[in-house]
């Protein structure tokens, strides 16, 4: 016989959003529990050692998109949390020479004059361009996205302020937003530069984490949502968390458990409990079960509905429309323990954009040939990487004098030359290994010398994050960030707020609006939908309400 216990909700998965919610559920009275399947929380933000003395964040790396407002709600920096901010980037060619992107904008200037002049004045006016977007698109991030087929008073609340902000931009704007959110990166990038090397450069966030290429339309948004983030007020800007990505989530976590909450980690959730079309609990692999009038699902909508959820208790049309939604792997992931900082022959020995995110791709017609090979079933033959060596800003990920390298892969796909049954399991250790040297053979473009720095090296393949992290074909934003799977047809149309057609039953990550990376948005957004489910909408700080 199983334990069995009672709460006032369960959140099942210890992910940052799962976190989230249940610490806003925890704050606002109510007895919660998180249930999570591994031996430790965070989900895939996440700080493992997995070779001795080294500290890696081994799926998501850098910090920039969680709201400040959750970080204020609930004490993050109080509980551990610091967020450091790494100093530029740089983009490293075959014959030698490299873009260097500077924090500084003056010397970004002379670095973007010595490739183009015309690119200077360019900059100035694609950065206007992105930011006029993240300074529309950031007030929704805490809301509810408007349902335009519904006439609750809700939804045309939100339509309505929707309606104003659209206003604001005035006619000629308007127009240029409708055309960014459906048009490509590489469009976008080439009616701004003439550069290829400073287009490869800035194209990188439009495609990372998706099954996209830089010219597939919808990627312009891609990278936004890579940009609407900020660190100590800076929108764009990218950081550290000290200790690792996993600092985010034992905030969170030790934030839940001051508040009262309860986190039993060691055993997923085989099943959620439902009786008369309304969830009363879930019961976990190991046997234990628990009962809850209220449960949050932090997986995405199709481990959900389609591996934990009897499809009896399911309106048909729901089911055919989670089976549509897209969620398809395509990024890979190194974490490399190095023994002294490798030798960058083509740059200044100390230059602060060493300490930022490093690329190797020089064109976007690389970028889409790589695209190309993962459209084939095939790893890149010549891919795309986020490169950075976080150690040089935070020591504690490595020994002293030794350091810390993370590698993000575009592209890799989930299946090897796919024979119609995604199951991941072409991917062989030979395999894995081909594909990492075949990023090693990239790496060296900049580091000639990297190989002989390895003393360990984990390699991470989309099966490898889905059968750890838990993550649909290790998609990292729980669903394609594309334009028909954004605002109210995230997840699914009719059923954008959280709620699901189970009553109780709620989703809290970023397979929700508005969508994935280390945000914690899809999270509060869902502990607000919770209470006010449960009258008690006015236990929620301002901010959301």
């Amino acid at each position: 016989m199983g334990r069995h216990d009672r709460y006032d909700a369960i959140i099942a998965g210890a992910g940052h959003n799962g976190l989230t919610t249940a610490c806003y559920l925890a704050r606002a009275g109510l007895r919660v529990l998180v249930v999570e399947k591994n031996d430790w929380i965070g989900g895939a933000a996440v700080s493992r050692s997995l070779h001795e003395g080294w500290t890696y964040s081994n799926c998501s790396y850098v910090c920039s998109l969680l709201r400040r407002e959750i970080i204020r709600d609930l004490e993050l920096p109080r509980f551990g949390l610091q967020v450091i901010p790494y100093e530029g980037g740089a983009t490293f060619t075959r014959d030698g020479d490299y873009f260097a992107y500077y924090s500084d904008h003056d010397a970004l200037r002379r670095e973007m004059a010595r490739h183009s002049a015309a690119d200077v004045d360019a900059y100035a006016r694609f950065s206007q361009a992105v930011m006029r977007q993240c300074r529309f698109i950031r007030p929704f991030l805490l809301r509810n996205a408007p349902d335009p087929t519904s006439l609750a008073p809700r939804d045309l609340g939100e339509m309505l302020f929707l309606v104003k902000r659209a206003h604001g931009l005035g006619r000629r704007e308007l127009g240029e937003t409708l055309r960014f959110w459906t048009m490509s990166i590489g469009d976008f990038l080439d009616e701004h530069f003439e550069s290829d090397l400073i287009k490869a450069h800035l194209a990188g966030s439009g495609i990372i984490g998706t099954g996209l290429g830089v010219y597939s339309p919808g990627t312009a948004y891609v990278l936004l949502h890579h940009y609407m983030g900020d660190v100590d007020g800076t929108i764009g800007a990218w950081g550290f968390a000290r200790g690792g990505m996993g600092a985010v989530s034992n905030a969170l976590g030790a934030s839940f458990e001051a508040a009262g909450g309860t986190i039993v980690t060691g055993s997923g959730v085989e099943r959620f409990v439902v009786q008369g079309g309304r969830v009363t609990g879930v019961v976990l692999e190991n046997g234990d079960s628990y009962d809850a009038p209220v449960v949050g699902s932090n997986m995405d909508v199709k481990r959900t509905f389609l591996k934990h959820t009897d499809r009896a208790a399911l309106p048909d049309d729901f089911v055919r429309a989670v089976e549509r939604f897209k969620i398809r792997g395509s990024s890979g992931k190194l974490n490399i323990a190095l023994d002294a900082l490798p030798e960058i022959p083509a740059a200044p020995k100390g230059a602060p954009f060493l300490r930022g995110d490093l690329h190797c791709s020089t064109s976007l017609a690389e970028l889409e040939r790589a695209y190309d090979d993962w459209k084939e079933g095939r790893w890149s033959a010549d891919p795309y990487f986020d490169m950075l060596i976080p150690s040089q800003i935070d020591p504690t990920m490595a020994p002293p004098g030794r350091h810390m390298m993370t590698v993000f892969v575009q592209y890799a796909p989930y299946d090897l030359d796919a024979d119609g049954v995604r199951s991941g399991e072409n991917w062989t250790d030979a395999a894995r290994q081909a594909f990492a040297d075949c990023v090693f053979d990239k790496i060296e473009q900049a580091m000639p010398d990297i190989r002989r720095h390895v003393l360990h090296a984990e390699i991470r393949t989309p099966r490898d994050i889905e059968r750890e992290v838990g993550l649909t074909e290790g998609n990292i934003f729980q669903g394609e960030l594309t334009f028909d799977q954004l605002l109210f047809n995230r997840p699914v149309p009719g059923y954008a707020k959280y709620a699901t057609p189970i009553r109780g039953l709620y989703l809290t990550g970023s397979t929700t609006h508005p969508g994935g990376g280390v945000m914690a948005a899809p999270g509060a957004n869902a502990a607000r939908e919770i209470l006010r489910g449960l009258g008690k909408a006015n236990r929620m700080p301002d901010h959301a309400a």
